[in-house]
């Protein structure tokens, strides 16, 4: 639980006993010996919108709906923003995410949720992948991914941008899942 800095739960720790270590012990137990002892894993923070949309902006497409899986790398590119506690105060994180492999190809931090962020995680997924044509590039509905600036990007790179419908978390599931991990575990 200590080498975890405290954000493991009894399933982990069961899970680590049994895999690292070689330890077989029933999950219930170790969750009994985890409440007397006072030890508790990470729970998640208060949400926070980090989403605005700019009502003028002309509706986008959402190539996705809610079907997402690729049969192969740089297929199907997802994008989204979240903030991140650290010593020195808050940050906001931005990535990218190859949806076929679950692998994070780009990433950027700010102090701020200006469109430079998640343009720096793009310029970086692109840098790293140097994907073909025809990626479709998934994210919310959130200004920075609607500027001018990150739409002329992707279609510089010929990626074609897919956007979630308004206030649904779900069409973004992949990215969502993978942030809410981080967050739990950092």
């Amino acid at each position: 639980h200590r080498r975890s800095r405290d954000t493991y739960g009894s399933p982990n720790i069961h899970a680590e006993l049994a895999d690292d270590h070689g330890v077989h012990v029933g999950r219930k137990r170790v969750a009994r010996l985890m409440r007397e002892n006072g030890l508790r894993g990470a729970t998640l923070r208060k949400y926070v919108v980090t989403t605005t949309s700019d009502p003028a902006a002309p509706k986008p497409i959402d190539l996705v709906e809610r079907r997402f899986f690729a049969d192969a790398p740089d297929q199907l590119w997802v994008a989204d923003l979240t903030y991140i506690p650290t010593w020195s105060g808050w940050l906001y994180l931005a990535m990218v995410l190859d949806v076929y492999s679950r692998k994070v190809v780009g990433w950027a931090l700010d102090r701020t949720l200006a469109a430079r962020l998640p343009i720096a995680a793009l310029t970086h997924a692109l840098a790293e992948r140097h994907p073909p044509p025809g990626v479709v590039h998934h994210s919310d509905r959130g200004v920075q991914y609607a500027s001018d600036a990150y739409v002329t990007l992707l279609r510089a790179h010929h990626m074609l941008p897919s956007m979630s419908r308004p206030a649904n978390p779900y069409d973004n599931a992949s990215c969502e899942s993978f942030m809410k991990t981080l967050k739990r575990e950092e």
